[in-house]
């Protein structure tokens, strides 16, 4: 038997369509050659790649979801008398009668959505091996870095962000301690200082005290004053933007850093 040739035309990657082509055909005992056009946008390249089709009478599968380019690569097949199946229309047709909407129609979107999902997850490790100033090494690697000091919401900030995909670290400010270098030589533009009302910060550390056993000067008023002084004159000297998280969630204080980025805030 002459060895067969599959096109596999997609408005995206094709390599799924691929994928399931390759696993039907190993239950069959044929030679067999299979090509990919991926991207496919235009009624030009459909009708190019209906031409090579004919001259090797190759068997068509596609997955566009633009509805006329699916029916003008059908009215070509027909024409040059060619077996074409349709992997996408069927299904998105059927997908409009249950949820009873039209389909969004965009070429990619599944290699988006599993691309931003693949970073979301990754964000999220990262955030792991660097919260509370760990991992300083890499800290270069992060797309901002939150500072401020114990108490300040910074590791539920950095893990919304990470949620949403950014690359984010956080990194304790400690009276006691210098900066470390590694903190200090990242660029200024991207940390992030957190900062709380000395009230607030009071409530919250006498109630993590009573749980932790901690010592009397970590719930001081007098002790927190000088801390939060600490932190305001390291912001300065290292030109870090100050975040005031009095009152708002971590949402809030998120949708503010980005704002300060210039970024819009993902709905996740």
């Amino acid at each position: 038997m002459k060895r067969q040739s599959i096109y596999i035309i997609s408005d995206s990657t094709g390599a799924t369509a691929e994928q399931m082509v390759r696993s039907a055909l190993v239950q069959f005992e044929v030679e067999s050659r299979v090509v990919r056009y991926p991207r496919v946008h235009t009624h030009e390249k459909v009708k190019s790649i209906i031409g090579e089709a004919a001259r090797e009478r190759a068997l068509l599968f596609h997955t566009l979801v633009q509805e006329d380019l699916r029916k003008y690569l059908l009215e070509q097949a027909r024409a040059h008398n060619l077996d074409a199946m349709d992997l996408m229309g069927p299904i998105l047709d059927r997908l409009t009668v249950r949820f009873r909407v039209p389909p969004r129609k965009e070429p990619g979107l599944f290699k988006h959505v599993t691309e931003k999902r693949r970073r979301e997850i990754e964000a999220v490790e990262f955030a792991f091996h660097h919260d509370d100033g760990t991992n300083l090494d890499s800290i270069d690697q992060s797309e901002m870095v939150l500072v401020g000091l114990s108490r300040m919401m910074k590791t539920p900030t950095m893990l919304f962000l990470a949620y949403r995909g950014w690359f984010c670290a956080n990194v304790p400010l400690v009276m006691e301690f210098p900066i470390p270098e590694k903190l200090a030589a990242y660029p200024a533009n991207n940390v992030f200082c957190l900062d709380l009302a000395e009230h607030r910060l009071v409530e919250l550390r006498r109630t993590r005290g009573k749980t932790d056993n901690l010592p009397p000067k970590y719930m001081s008023l007098d002790y927190i004053r000088k801390e939060r002084s600490y932190a305001s004159g390291v912001c300065r000297k290292h030109h870090w933007r100050i975040v005031n998280t009095t009152g708002k969630s971590v949402e809030e204080v998120a949708g503010e850093i980005l704002a300060l980025r210039g970024e819009r805030q993902s709905s996740g």
